[in-house]
């Protein structure tokens, strides 16, 4: 299953990087892909919604599904 977020204040590199690390510790992911310029991640995995925007926040940035 592949389910995309929107998140805001990637600004950078290390920006999209620091958000996928973030997604790929959560439970049932297997990949994650940021793109700063669309301010989305795409999210390849079988993981609870509420954990992907939580483990987003927790990295500093604004997520929704």
């Amino acid at each position: 299953m592949t389910r995309t977020l929107t998140v805001e204040g990637m600004t950078c590199g290390h920006c999209e990087q620091t958000v996928e690390a973030a997604l790929e510790g959560v439970d049932g992911v297997t990949d994650a892909t940021a793109d700063r310029e669309t301010e989305q991640v795409t999210i390849a995995g079988d993981a609870d919604p509420d954990a992907l925007v939580a483990a987003v926040e927790d990295a500093g940035y604004e997520a929704s599904a």
